[in-house]
């Protein structure tokens, strides 16, 4: 068979070069000479191996040779693309041609090999083996390869999808910081404005009860919104009897139920009350005569108040009181003498000082105390100044302040009982620890009637602010003043009065006026005041709207024009 690929065969030159691992002859192509010119061959130049962007040399392409030996698939090396022009790099045989440059160049472009130094193969013969790639370039022996002249496929790394999720997880934790700054400063701002809506719902109260400072004009409200007169109050009278020297102190115990404040009124014996005939006599004298229910109606009558019992409250007992509650504290205002005490300049018994603590003993000692010349007003200061003191150191407990009353062994006047009075105590004794009790002092006339800044101060707005009324078939009450400069007319208006139907109240005496005055405050006592006027004998003129005292329906003021014989 001819085979036009044999050696020799055509313009190609071949010649032996030595032979394989298998023992066959490789041959390598011998350069042809230098052409002055090539013509361009368009159907010449499609074979293997075109280079567009040559210059004129162009690598022989072994043509192909369909019934050449078993080596039907062997196709010759070609050049690789070496971008770095370090020398061909040969791929092997049946190995894939070269990559498409987009800019029309073949990977053979660059820096080309010479023609005569490639080496050829005959077309039946097996491709030559691989040899390592370490023909350096130009003429050295081994070829340097730098990593730049690869493109690396990098492997997916574990770490990497790590690094992810860390910066998923920072950014996330970075979001919830920031929401939860939004959210906190929401709610900054929503606190504030509730406490500026409180704030201004607050001063909208206090104005609309009339509680802020400086705003309130009312006279008829203290410290809430019911008027003086009708708020709650509960009341007893303690009468504290001396057993050795003699005489009685009297306080009224109040609890506002409606202020929740507690007070303690003290009641000068002085004071001028109402006797069971009608004639007027001293808070003293009333609850040695008349007793403890008398005394009550008299009180009642007099500050116009709704007494709901009588404790009496024996020295004994006071004593035995301090100490079950435990000693008291007391800011005692002057040295009391032992009353045992058998040498004279002996210690006293209390010393005035703040917080002294007192026993039972000292307690009724300091209670009961009235220094020579002293009035019984500091006296009974003092008895204040002790029922408070065991008013803080009493328990609020309702049960235990019954405990306490009931030990004492006390004889309770109806109606009062003695759970009744522990329940009482329990309260006030809660007050005064809270620091929602005081002391008080009825202001009372030395010819003891009750003035103006007494019905204001305490009679209007610690007991109701007026005196109680009347019953229907109840006796007028008359106040009478003297101010004829004459002493026994007031006798003698009281014997008229008396005689007339009316209840007579010594209103004391006063500075000389020319003419008598009848007064009246409610109109529904005109007609009272006018029957008055015609009884002591003084003309409907003298009769006219005014001011009385606390504890009268009809004031009377004797002047000089006053005239007991016509009467």
């Amino acid at each position: 068979m001819n085979d036009r690929y044999d050696a020799g065969y055509g313009d190609d030159q071949y010649e032996l070069v030595g032979y394989d691992e298998y023992g066959r002859p490789v041959y390598r192509q011998v350069a042809p000479p230098q052409q002055p010119q090539q013509q361009y061959d368009p159907y010449a130049q499609q074979g293997y191996g075109y280079d567009p962007y040559a210059t004129g040399r162009q690598q022989p392409v072994p043509p192909y040779d369909p019934y050449a030996g078993g080596d039907t698939g062997q196709q010759p090396p070609t050049p690789s693309y070496d971008p770095y022009g370090t020398g061909t790099h040969q791929q092997p045989a049946g190995g894939h041609s070269p990559p498409y440059d987009p800019y029309g160049r073949t990977a053979t472009s660059g820096h080309q090999p010479r023609v005569a130094e490639q080496t050829a193969y005959i077309p039946q013969q097996a491709g030559p083996v691989e040899e390592p790639l370490t023909q350096g370039r130009g003429d050295q022996g081994d070829r340097d390869y730098r990593t730049e002249q690869f493109a690396f496929v990098e492997e997916p790394d574990q770490d990497s999808e790590d690094v992810i999720d860390w910066l998923k997880f920072t950014e996330n934790r970075t979001e919830r910081r920031e929401e939860a700054k939004r959210r906190a400063r929401a709610r900054v701002v929503a606190l504030v404005v509730v406490l500026a809506l409180v704030a201004a719902g607050g001063v909208g109260y206090l104005w609309y009860a009339g509680k802020l400072p400086g705003l309130s004009t009312s006279d008829d409200k203290t410290g809430t919104d019911t008027p003086v007169a009708a708020q709650k109050r509960d009341v007893i009278v303690v009468h504290l009897h001396n057993t050795k020297k003699g005489g009685t102190s009297t306080a009224l115990l109040v609890d506002n139920t409606t202020t929740n404040q507690g007070t303690t009124v003290l009641l000068p014996n002085s004071l001028a009350v109402s006797g069971d005939d009608g004639a007027t006599t001293t808070l003293a004298k009333s609850v040695d005569d008349d007793g403890s229910s008398g005394t009550r109606d008299a009180i009642d009558t007099v500050l116009g108040t709704e007494i709901q019992g009588t404790w009496r409250l024996d020295t004994p007992y006071l004593q035995n009181l301090v100490d079950l509650v435990g000693n008291i504290e007391v800011d005692t205002n002057a040295d009391v003498p032992d009353p045992d005490a058998k040498t004279k300049g002996a210690a006293p018994l209390v010393r005035k000082g703040k917080a002294q603590t007192l026993s039972g003993k000292t307690a009724v000692a300091y209670a009961t105390y009235q220094a020579s010349g002293e009035a019984q007003n500091a006296q009974l200061e003092r008895f204040g100044q002790v029922m408070q003191a065991v008013l803080r150191k009493m328990t609020s407990d309702t049960q235990g302040a019954t405990v306490t009353v009931q030990t004492l062994g006390m004889i309770i006047e109806p109606p009062l009982t003695d759970k009744d009075l522990g329940a009482f105590l329990a309260k006030l004794a809660e007050l005064a620890k809270g620091g929602d009790y005081k002391t008080a002092m009825l202001p009372v006339q030395t010819d003891g009637t009750l003035s103006a800044q007494a019905s204001g101060s305490v009679v209007k707005n610690v007991l109701g602010g007026t005196a109680k009324s009347p019953d229907k078939d109840a006796a007028v009450r008359v106040s009478v003043q003297n101010a004829s400069g004459t002493k026994d007319n007031t006798e003698k208006a009281r014997v008229v009065l008396l005689n007339g139907g009316f209840t007579f109240l010594e209103g004391g005496t006063a500075s000389a006026a020319a003419t008598s005055k009848v007064v009246y405050a409610d109109a529904a006592d005109k007609a009272n005041a006018t029957e008055v006027a015609k009884t002591l004998g003084l003309s409907a003129g003298a009769v006219a709207k005014g001011q009385v005292s606390g504890n009268a329906d009809v004031s009377v003021v004797l002047g000089q024009d006053y005239a007991p014989s016509s009467s």
